[in-house]
């Protein structure tokens, strides 16, 4: 940390009466090699883009920056207990020096951030030091955003397919269908059919006109293993589309890591029409059945009315509403056929040549059954043992 020059009065600088604060109305410059340490409000009213020293934040208070006019600052600092709220953006051409403490903004102006100009970049940044709200990048192709909540950071790296003139990034570790700090909301139960659960515990916004490629990150208090039937190779990006008002796939162009920790890569997407990304899975109810039956198994049918093994019972089937069921006989002619069956089968052909003789039914023996479940995409076959 540079020495500071600690400033009670400048000529080119007023103090307000209404709030209590370092109140900058005109004329105020930091020079190259001077620093100036604030423990209080900034207020800015004012051009304030001729600084080429440090302006940093210190002391166990809320220091808040407000008014009219966004301050640019070449290099600023944070060691601030109480944080640093901003009411008002603040430009920084250098660098940015995260010690402790968070830079917040609120959640619902997302035109209020701290913002890293063409050559800006930033240091330290940690779970203790971070941007709690909304950053920004201009004039940048690649860029790793230090946001995250109170307690955690929680990068998100933008890579464009070109100079993208302004990017804007926050973090929200909350349900996206009821999140506290902003007003709009995501539906997790909103989303195509082609997504099967979307994570409860986090989000983030991106905002970009620059097709790009998003980075993120999940770790123990993500809690992707919560996820129904969740594995590491069924995770996916999400995102809430603004044009339809539901969740859609982003995609994947690669991803590593277990449930625990690991980090995802999305194919290239326009981040402005989407409100939020995260984390999403694959539908399983398809995956679900067939994991859990690799075969439907070989039947023993006996329909002699004694109650037991007289109907042909296909456990699951109602999976599949929609479905087909087909019996062949050793020589492969088809002797039953049922669509959308419901243990209708009790060894008496309904099609083929052996149709006429449904008073004595099909004769004892193997069986080749073929049964399709168009709902789950899935096709079993396997054998049927009559016994008269």
């Amino acid at each position: 940390m540079k020495t500071l020059l600690h400033i009670a009065f400048l000529l080119s600088v007023s103090f307000a009466v209404a709030q209590s604060g370092l109140y900058n109305s005109g004329n105020l410059q930091v020079h190259h090699n001077a620093n100036l340490g604030l423990h209080t409000n900034f207020i800015n009213d004012a051009n304030f883009d001729q600084t080429t020293g440090l302006v940093g934040f210190y002391g166990n208070n809320v220091i808040l920056v407000s008014g009219s006019i966004p301050p640019t600052l070449w290099d600023t600092e944070i060691m601030a207990v109480g944080n640093v709220f901003l009411q008002n953006s603040i430009m920084v051409r250098n660098n940015v020096n995260f010690i402790y403490g968070n830079f917040l903004t609120p959640t619902n102006r997302q035109m209020v951030y701290l913002n890293f100009m063409d050559q800006g970049f930033f240091t330290g940044e940690s779970d203790a030091s971070k941007v709690t709200g909304f950053a920004a990048v201009n004039n940048r192709d690649v860029f790793s955003f230090p946001v995250g909540d109170r307690q955690q950071l929680r990068p998100l790296t933008l890579n464009s397919q070109s100079t993208t003139p302004l990017a804007i990034c926050a973090y929200f570790y909350e349900d996206p269908s009821s999140p506290s700090s902003i007003l709009e909301s995501f539906d997790r139960e909103e989303k195509v059919q082609d997504i099967g659960s979307i994570t409860d515990r986090e989000f983030w916004i991106v905002q970009s006109d620059v097709p790009a490629q998003v980075t993120i990150s999940w770790n123990s208090r993500s809690a992707l293993g919560a996820i129904p039937n969740a594995t590491a190779e069924s995770i996916i990006v999400v995102g809430w589309s603004k044009s339809s008002n539901q969740w859609v796939i982003i995609g994947n162009s690669a991803i590593s890591g277990d449930l625990t920790q690991g980090f995802i890569i999305s194919e290239t997407f326009l981040p402005s029409d989407y409100a939020a990304i995260t984390f999403g899975t694959i539908p399983l109810p398809t995956d679900t059945f067939a994991v859990n039956n690799p075969t439907l198994g070989n039947y023993f049918l006996s329909p002699n009315g004694d109650g037991t093994n007289d109907f042909w019972i296909i456990d699951g089937l109602e999976e599949s509403p929609n479905n087909s069921v087909r019996i062949f006989n050793r020589y492969g002619q088809q002797v039953f056929e049922k669509i959308n069956y419901t243990n209708e089968f009790r060894g008496i052909a309904n099609t083929g040549t052996l149709i006429t003789n449904q008073s004595a039914g099909l004769p004892e023996g193997v069986y080749f059954y073929l049964v399709t479940l168009d709902d789950l995409e899935l096709e079993y076959t396997g054998f049927l043992f009559l016994d008269r």
